[in-house]
Formats: C-alpha cells, sequence, structure tokens
C-alpha cells in the first residue's frame, strides 16, 4: 500500500501499457479496477532484495518515480510474471522481448543433474572453484570468486557448453540462493539490470556461496528433493492450513501442486529460501473431505473447518485445512486426477 504500508491481495490484469489492479471480495475480483500501473517509462526490478524476509518480490518505478512493490506465490510464477511486464514495457522494442524469451526456453538443465550437485562440485577442495580474497571500495571480500571465473568453472566441468548456457545456468543458482552477489558491481547488477543481464560474466564482478548452499550440501533432508520432482508442470499453488507430524500444531504453507512428475511439496513463507520443507509423491494417495461435524480422529489442535485429508501410498495421512469449502473442493478436484 501506498499510504499504510501493508500487504494486501490483489487481483492482476496485464495490457499492453498498464498493469491494472482490482480488490478482491467473497473470492471474486470487483468489476472496477482499484488502480492501475502506466508501464510506458518503467523500469523493473526483479528480485528485488529490498525487503529481506519477502525474496519474491518485484519492484516497479514509474516514470513520475513511484515505487510499486509485488509479491508473488512462488519463484515459478515470480518470473513468469517479470517476464511478461518487461515485455510490455519494451513492447516497442521487438529484439529484447524475443531474447528474454529465447533466455527463458532455450536452457534446461540435464535431467541427472541437480543445482546441489553442481555446488557440491563447485565446493570440493581440489575440482571446485578458486575462491580468492578481493578488495572493493575499501571492502574485503573472503572466498570470492569472479562471474567470468564461475562461466569458465561450469563450461570447463561440462555443465554448460557456451558462455551464455553458462550465464543463465550462474543466474539459476542466484536465483536459488546458492550464490549471491557481493560488492557494488554485481549487487547493482542485479537490482537494477533486465532479466537477461542480472548475473555478469566479468572479471570486475564478485561473488560467493551463500551462507544456506553450505548448510543445504550437508542436509540430507534438503537433498531429497532433486531437479526431476521439482520440474513438472505446476497445476495449481495457494496457501493452506496443515497439521504438523511431530508436534501436532497448525501452520501455513503454501502448497505447489505439480504434474509429470506429479507431486505435492509445501514450502514455510517465512523463510528466504524457495525450497520445499516438505512433499510427497501423489501416485496411489486418496484424498477426501472431512466432515466439519466434530473433529476426526487424529487430528488435533485449532481447527477451524474445511479439512480435507491425504494418505499416501506409504500411509502417512496429511492433515489439511483450506480458507472455503470452495477452495477445499478445488484443491481436492485438482489432486484426484494425478493420483
Amino acid at each position: 500500500g501506498h499510504i499504510v504500508r501493508n500487504w494486501k491481495v490483489r487481483w492482476f490484469v496485464l495490457l499492453q501499457d498498464k498493469l491494472l489492479y482490482y480488490k478482491i471480495e467473497g473470492g471474486k475480483k470487483e468489476p472496477s479496477p482499484k488502480g492501475r500501473i502506466l508501464l510506458d517509462g518503467c523500469t523493473i526490478t526483479c528480485p528485488c532484495l529490498e525487503y529481506e524476509n519477502r525474496p519474491l518480490l518485484i519492484k516497479l518505478k514509474t516514470k513520475t518515480n513511484t515505487d510499486y512493490f509485488l509479491e508473488c506465490c512462488s519463484r515459478e510464477e515470480r518470473d513468469s510474471w517479470a517476464l511478461d511486464i518487461t515485455g510490455a514495457i519494451h513492447a516497442g522494442h521487438p529484439v529484447q522481448v524475443q531474447e528474454l524469451h529465447r533466455m527463458k526456453n532455450s536452457f534446461k538443465l540435464l535431467e541427472n543433474i541437480s543445482l546441489h550437485h553442481i555446488v557440491e562440485r563447485m565446493c570440493d577442495s581440489t575440482t571446485g572453484i578458486k575462491l580468492t580474497r578481493n578488495l572493493e571500495q575499501g571492502n574485503r571480500y573472503k572466498e570470492t570468486f569472479t562471474g567470468s571465473a564461475l562461466v569458465d568453472w561450469l563450461i570447463s566441468n561440462s555443465f554448460a557448453v557456451s558462455r551464455f548456457e553458462a550465464v543463465t545456468l550462474a543466474s539459476m543458482l542466484m536465483e536459488e540462493n546458492f550464490v549471491k552477489p557481493v560488492g557494488a558491481r554485481s549487487t547493482e547488477a542485479t537490482r537494477y539490470s533486465d532479466l537477461s543481464e542480472q548475473f555478469l560474466d566479468d572479471s570486475t564482478a564478485l561473488y560467493m556461496f551463500a551462507e544456506t548452499s553450505k548448510k543445504n550440501i550437508s542436509s540430507k533432508e534438503e537433498l531429497q528433493f532433486n531437479i526431476s520432482e521439482l520440474s513438472g508442470t505446476i497445476v495449481k499453488q495457494g496457501f493452506l492450513v496443515k497439521q504438523g507430524h511431530k508436534r501436532k500444531n497448525w501452520k501455513v504453507r503454501r502448497f505447489v501442486l505439480r504434474a509429470d512428475p506429479a507431486f505435492l511439496h509445501y514450502y514455510d513463507p517465512t523463510k528466504e529460501e524457495n525450497r520445499p520443507v516438505g512433499g510427497f509423491s501423489l501416485r496411489g494417495c486418496l484424498v477426501s473431505a472431512l466432515e466439519d461435524n466434530g473433529v476426526p480422529a487424529g487430528v488435533k489442535g485449532n481447527v477451524q473447518g474445511n479439512l480435507f485429508k491425504i494418505i499416501t501410498k506409504n500411509d502417512i495421512h496429511y492433515y489439511i485445512q483450506a480458507s472455503s469449502k470452495a477452495e477445499r473442493a478445488q484443491w481436492i478436484e485438482a489432486i484426484k486426477p494425478l493420483t
């Protein structure tokens, strides 16, 4: 919000020259827009790093210097919106739009290679990327590497065949919080460049391993989520309340339903890392609504209603609350065909 700096859900519609947003009442958008953002002369920043606890932001600055901060539900959704908004901003420059779409669609990780595997190789004491100390504008940085050094390493280790592919892969490592920019040169590019220019293949741009990446490498729980199960097409996503398996408490989680392969993952919205905290294959699962008259066996704590249950083929029971009966029905309808 511009006056009260709170966050509100809005329904957005992207047109060729403007972005309209609508209030939501009773699960439906109002007929008239609440406001609009004119895209002529806009600059877009994605990812936006101005709010540390909100890693999925897009920032739009209009030519009248008005700032808009928009938060998405997932990295995939954020990047998709950013790409399309950037395309609308540069509608008069078709070459730039084509390049953005080419970058988004032309490169994919090999199926048997995960980002975790690449970072493990990067951290290897003998064959990994060489870490050095660097001095920039009076600041000393330990254990850094340059953008061009990472591109060279990715190519020499056969993770990419061209500098274009290596830059794209390095951007993925940065977006997934394995690698972070340090120093003015690389940080400024992340904040203010177009999508295709946020990682710099440059010997003066400094990067380092994000602290979370080293934790993730040693965490067997994190490594169980491989690239194949997270590569499916997103069918549905949204916030639901899930009961924990050990403490039986209820926590808000962002659920992402994917097909081909069929998986349901859930994320902790309070964490900066855009990685699942849990998930399971939907093959062989049973999903059903639970009646609101009384608390079913196995359910404890604060139950508001609109419950449904998923039982995996390994007989693990997941209890989930939706915000309404309609939302519960939508989730069940989306999950059933994938079981």
